[in-house]
C-alpha cells in the first residue's frame, strides 16, 4: 500500500512541476526568459536550445536581449525565433537580439486567465485520475487478499488527502499566476 501512495504521490508533484513549467511558458506581457525553452536553433546540424548558444537577460520589464557567444550564429538564432510560435518579432542590430513584449490589452489578458485556468482545471482533472488509480489498485489488493478492509479505508483516505494536498497546491499556483497577468 505504501509503495502505491509513494508512486501517487511522485505521479503528482510531476502534474504539478509540469503545471508550474506550463505557466512559465505563458507570456503575460512581461519578458520571461523561459519563453525560449522550446526554441532550438540548428547549430552545425543539432537543433540546440537557444540559452546554450547565447546569455539571455531580462534588460527592462518588457524587453529580452540575446546576445551570441559566437556571432556567427545571430541569424540562426533570429530566424529560429521567428519561425517558432512565441509571436514576438526579433530586432537584430548585429551585435545583439532584443524581443520587445508587447504590453497586454485588458481582453488579451482575460483570454489567458481563461487559458490558465484551464490548464490547471487539466492538472486537477490528471491529479484526480491519479487517485483513482491508485483506489483502483488497493481495491485489487483487498480483493487478492493483501490488505484488510481496515487497510483499504485507510489507503483511501490517504490517497484523498494527497489528493486534496495536490488540488490545493495547483489553486495556489493557479492563482498567483492569474493575479500576476491581470496586475501587470
Amino acid at each position: 500500500m505504501q509503495t502505491q501512495l509513494k508512486k501517487a504521490d511522485e505521479t503528482m508533484s510531476r502534474r504539478l512541476d509540469h503545471l508550474r513549467t506550463e505557466f512559465s511558458e505563458i507570456r503575460a506581457g512581461r519578458a520571461n526568459p523561459a519563453v525560449l525553452d522550446k526554441v532550438k536553433v540548428d547549430y552545425y546540424g543539432a537543433p540546440t536550445p537557444v540559452n546554450q548558444l547565447a546569455a539571455v537577460s531580462v534588460t527592462e520589464a518588457r524587453t529580452l536581449t540575446i546576445q551570441p557567444w559566437d556571432m556567427s550564429v545571430l541569424r540562426q538564432i533570429e530566424k529560429a525565433i521567428q519561425t517558432s510560435d512565441i509571436g514576438i518579432n526579433p530586432q537584430n542590430d548585429g551585435k545583439v537580439i532584443r524581443l520587445i513584449f508587447p504590453p497586454l490589452t485588458a481582453d488579451r489578458r482575460k483570454d489567458i486567465v481563461k487559458d490558465v485556468q484551464r490548464i490547471a482545471e487539466d492538472t486537477k482533472v490528471q491529479v484526480r485520475n491519479v487517485r483513482r488509480d491508485v483506489i483502483d489498485k488497493l481495491k485489487a489488493m483487498k480483493k487478492s487478499g493483501e490488505l484488510t478492509e481496515d487497510d483499504l479505508k485507510q489507503g483511501e483516505k490517504k490517497a484523498q488527502d494527497l489528493t486534496d494536498k495536490y488540488i490545493k497546491e495547483v489553486d495556489k499556483v493557479s492563482a498567483a499566476k492569474q493575479k500576476e497577468i491581470l496586475e501587470l
